[in-house]
């Protein structure tokens, strides 16, 4: 596990300012976008690839090769293997984890002056030796670093050969488990945890076993003279109180190409407001290699999450001149003033868990995130924006970037940046136990160095976490039996080595060791009187996975809570050929990675739903009901705010196509449990909890003003006809939620099959629209809920159809599958429950020439009353 590499890797996130637009002309300065020193030459053209040894089927020879990129893409490319996304071929695929392959490229190059040629690797996957020219480079073992060699001696004028060798990750990741010791691990017990690669490569219980190689960032040359930026730290504080000014304090490190040089340098930093107006600017002249400055905004604006202010962004520039004032480096970052972090106090019940925003308490309402593809070189910023708008429109303002993929790419921060989702960051350690032995806990200290630095410029970062789960298992999952005794198995760097860098580089934003955790009880990491907890009994209880345990206890904080469901029906039939689709096939369940899922999908369902057949009711009711644990879920969750100070739900998004806990296929669709997290964190939320004396209403307001009104309460049967009705008033202060008891005579039905309670609050955000709940009070599987309740007819409109729906009778949950007509298709709403007399319309995106009718199918527009009929037709 040798990793050599010239000192200063480059930072990813970093602009170099001579590559990019000019800024704004100085008196006597160099213009900022003009030629500088310091030449890049991207090295992304002619290569190819060659496996050299392990069990290929078959001879890889020179094929052609995409950088960035992976063997795995590379060999689907070509034509050599089949997508491994579909049917079983995943499967057929093993190999590809067991085999060295070298990529190779040849370039020209002239020498033009340049003191220093350095090769530049964002990002090599993973057990790489480095070779140009016949000369061994450098021997390197981290996917989640960047680095950066000198191969000034290296080069010769003319062809140049570039080799990187990578050998396999997976003997590698045992030849490390044979020095460090056997961990544990969770999942398939291959040695993710010996190896730094990006841990759910090897599968996860939502991913397929897909260990891969291959040059997996932007790699090119850097030619440079006198010196560069190596490093540039800041640390970006809000002074508070009347006056209160915005600091930027930055610490840069500079590299010379003659290390003994001994000239002043000048390093100067400019700070612009969010119009681009320059608002101060300061230059220090130094012999030494570290100088430090401090840049500084009266009354800045500060930065909020969505739902409580804007996001305006400074830029800070920053330009590196040598002693006879020639530009030698540049950097521009864009920043937001606020302070942030995460509030752990000790209280009457535990410890809390609050972020805190500005000195105001945020109601966190995100989702856990994955790498958007098992190969997320392929990701473009497209599909980033894509992913960020899901979380944006699902009313969504945390998104948690999960410790078993990768430090996220910087498209991803900025987007958050712009749009005040707030960015909760685990270090890339997941559901194992860590050798915190030599030579991984060095590569544990030079990413994590790395990432602090480079993240620490966004303003939507507020919260670093050391560990996803991996104290949990070691007090909860048998490790311990496993580990010897003394030996260190992550600890040290979830409470040592974590905490101490970021006091060290960035001391800004807040810390805990690992997720779920007690403060001050690490041994019990699952109390939820402190701290955070992964609620997952209501899933993964192999005796009792109703939905309904999320109300088991009252969390401070839920970072991790979730229920299966398919993915959506056109992004199966893409991933599946076998007909007809059959959710128990041997295909369809190798896209169910959970142990036992199948089994936890239907036990689930049956206390709510009744026994469904064939694969498209079983499809739906699936979804249907993941999305209704989560309504569960969550609305108990925000009733108890603020002892309960957020929930992030896992997961926002899927890495591939595959029945899971995810809001958003792997196909990019948006299933039932999207729609229904819309629904849920929305800034009003009325819903009708569980309490011990009898039903009561939530009010949760998650807005800056005040909600007063009056809530209206109906009692009354499927046909329409009231039995009981009540007013009451209701006052909730801004950004809390309240309870009230429903009256006696509308708490309990005459005939619960029969009978639903409905809630109205009007009027709450000034425009007319109704916050409602409709409470039934039995469920589905006891319900006398009707199947022809409702009339249904479609025209087309511009864009797409439009479907007008009205109902004779209560209907629960209408929708309407629209992919199963066009794959392409997308619907306005979903998830709709309809009273007998109300009408409702659906509006279906499509540019398919497709007969309207055909979403009025009895397939596609589908409710919970149509499950009820079809169990009832089959039991008379």
């Amino acid at each position: 596990m040798t990793s050599t590499a010239a000192p200063g890797g480059t930072s990813l996130g970093e602009t170099r300012l001579g590559e990019t637009s000019p800024g704004e002309t100085r008196t006597g300065e160099t213009r900022l976008g003009e030629t500088r020193t310091a030449r890049r030459r991207p090295l992304h053209e002619g290569w190819n690839l060659t496996i050299t040894d392990g069990p290929a089927p078959f001879t890889v020879q020179q094929v052609p090769a995409t950088v960035p990129g992976t063997l795995i893409t590379d060999l689907h490319a070509a034509g050599l293997i089949e997508d491994p996304y579909l049917d079983r071929h995943e499967h057929d695929l093993q190999w590809t984890g067991e085999c060295d392959v070298t990529y190779a490229t040849r370039f020209d190059w002239a020498p033009t002056g340049a003191e220093r040629v350095d090769l530049v690797a964002a990002s090599l996957d993973t057990a790489a030796t480095v070779v140009l020219n016949g000369t061994r480079i450098a021997e390197v073992q981290n996917q989640h670093r960047s680095w950066r060699f000198d191969v000034t001696d290296a080069l010769i004028e003319g062809e140049n050969q570039l080799e990187i060798r990578f050998a396999s990750p997976l003997r590698t990741a045992r030849e490390n488990e044979r020095v460090l010791g056997k961990m544990p691990v969770t999942g398939n017990d291959l040695p993710y945890n010996a190896i730094r690669k990006m841990a759910c490569n090897f599968g996860w219980d939502w991913g397929p076993v897909l260990v891969t190689s291959g040059i997996a960032g932007p790699i090119g040359l850097e030619e440079w003279s006198g010196a560069r930026l190596a490093e540039v730290r800041p640390q970006i504080t809000v002074e508070p109180g009347a006056g209160a000014r915005g600091l930027v304090d930055l610490t840069v490190l500079i590299e010379r190409a003659d290390l003994l040089d001994e000239s002043a340098v000048t390093v100067s930093a400019r700070l612009l407001d969010p119009a681009g107006k320059q608002i101060d600017e300061l230059s220090r002249s130094d012999a030494q290699d570290e100088l430090d400055l401090r840049l500084s905004a009266a009354d800045p604006q500060l930065w909020w999450p969505r739902g409580y202010g804007d996001q305006p962004l400074y830029t800070v520039a920053i330009e590196l001149r040598d002693a006879e004032h020639r530009v030698r480096d540049a950097r521009e970052h864009r920043i937001g003033f606020r302070t942030a972090g995460v509030l752990e106090e000790p209280d009457e019940i535990g410890t809390s868990f609050t972020i805190v925003v500005n000195d105001r308490p945020i109601l966190a309402k995100g989702a856990n995130w994955i790498p958007d593809d098992c190969f997320p070189v392929r990701l473009t910023a497209q599909d980033y924006r894509a992913s960020v708008t899901d979380a944006l429109e699902a009313g969504m303002n945390t998104l948690r970037i999960w410790g078993g993929g990768l430090y996220e790419s910087e498209l991803l921060y900025e987007l958050c940046d712009e749009l005040g989702i707030m960015v909760w960051q685990d270090f890339t350690t997941a559901c194992a136990a860590y050798s915190e032995l030599e030579p991984l806990r060095s590569e544990f200290e030079a990413e994590a160095r790395e990432h602090i630095v480079r993240l620490a410029w966004h303003p939507a970062l507020v919260h670093w976490n050391g560990s996803n789960e991996n104290v949990e298992g070691y007090y909860h999952w048998g490790w311990q039996e496993h580990i010897p005794e003394g030996a260190g198995w992550g600890l040290g760097y979830y409470t040592e080595l974590f905490p101490s860098l970021l006091a060290e580089l960035d001391p800004t934003r807040s810390y805990t060791p690992t997720s779920p955790y007690s403060r001050p009880l690490p041994e019990d990491p699952r109390n939820p009187d402190h701290g955070t907890v992964h609620n997952w009994v209501a899933w993964a209880s192999e005796e009792d996975n109703d939905y309904t345990r999320y109300r088991d206890t009252i969390p401070r904080f839920s970072a991790e809570f979730g229920y299966q469901g398919p993915a959506n029906y056109a992004t199966i039939a893409r991933a599946i050929t076998e007909r007809p689709l059959d959710e128990d096939s041997e295909t369809m369940l190798s896209h169910q990675k959970a142990v036992g899922g199948q089994d936890k999908l239907r036990r689930g369902m049956a206390p709510h739903l009744p026994p469904v057949e064939g694969f498209d009711d079983f499809h739906f009711a699936t979804q249907l009901n993941q999305a209704r644990a989560l309504i569960s879920g969550i609305g108990h969750y925000r009733s108890h705010w603020p002892v309960c100070a957020g929930t992030i739900v896992w997961q926002l998004n899927d890495c591939w196509p595959v029945t899971s806990w995810a809001a958003v296929d792997g196909d990019r669709r948006r299933k039932l449990l999207w729609y229904a997290l819309r629904e849920v964190y929305e800034p009003v939320l009325l819903s009708i909890q569980p309490r011990e004396a009898s039903p009561a209403i939530s009010l949760g307001n998650d807005t800056d003003e005040p909600l007063s009104g009056t809530l209206h309460l109906r009692r009354q049967r499927h046909d329409g006809t009231v039995l009981a009705e009540a007013t009451l008033d209701a006052q909730v202060p801004a950004r809390s939620a309240a309870t009230l008891p429903v009256p006696a005579e509308l708490a309990t039905a005459t005939d619960a099959a029969d009978e639903v309670l409905l809630v109205e609050l009007a009027g709450t955000d000034g425009d007319g629209e109704v916050v409602r709940t409709v409470h039934p009070f039995a469920e589905d599987r006891d319900s006398a809920l009707v199947g022809d309740a409702v009339t249904a007819t479609a025209q087309p409109v511009s864009g797409g159809v439009e479907i007008l729906v009205e109902a004779a009778s209560t209907v629960r949950d209408l929708c309407v599958l629209a992919d199963k007509v066009d794959p392409a298709a997308t619907v306005d709403r979903q998830l709709v429950t309809l009273l007998a007399g109300e009408s409702t319309r659906f509006h279906v995106r499509t540019s398919a020439t497709v007969d309207p009718r055909a979403f009025l199918a009895d397939d596609v527009l589908l409710s919970a009353n149509d499950l009820v009929a079809r169990a009832r037709a089959r039991d008379t």
